[in-house]
């Protein structure tokens, strides 16, 4: 004979037990995957590999647009500033230095051994189909020049 305590009327059910071991599981289970993801060196430095490349590529692109709003105000002022007779000789030296660049090229294409045209050929393929690692590999060394740049004067 077994006597009930007032305890007994609030036992939890076989029910709320196991839905209660089952919130405990899946605590545990995200708590073990938290501990996980930062037992993982390798993951976290790959991120943060990528999200330095990212904040470079967002630097290298604000640098550039910068560089080249620059470049068109200096282009525009430098042209309002110029004389109509500077900018008229001006664009015939630039035709002529054109058609002579021209000419000259035509020489050297004429006159290079096709095993160099070929291999030339070959080297501007290369660089035009992986243009976009060129231009990355460009853009950091002038935010690294300009960041270097910044340092000294300070």
């Amino acid at each position: 004979m077994t006597k009930q305590t007032p305890d007994d009327e609030t036992a939890p059910t076989p029910e709320e037990l196991r839905e209660k071991v089952e919130q405990t599981r899946d605590q545990l289970g995200r708590t073990v995957e938290a501990l996980a993801g930062k037992a993982d060196v390798k993951a976290r430095a790959q991120k943060q590999a990528a999200d330095v490349k990212e904040q470079a590529a967002e630097k290298t692109a604000q640098v550039t647009a910068r560089i080249r709003d620059k470049a068109e105000q200096t282009k525009q002022t430098l042209k309002d500033k110029t004389p109509d007779p500077v900018l008229d000789k001006a664009a015939h030296a630039a035709a002529q230095v054109r058609e002579t660049a021209s000419r000259a090229g035509q020489l050297a294409a004429d006159k290079t051994p096709d095993p160099v045209r070929e291999k030339t050929g070959r080297a501007a393929a290369t660089a035009r189909t992986k243009r976009t690692p060129l231009l990355a590999a460009g853009g950091v060394l002038v935010v690294f020049l300009l960041v270097r740049r910044s340092r000294r004067r300070r």
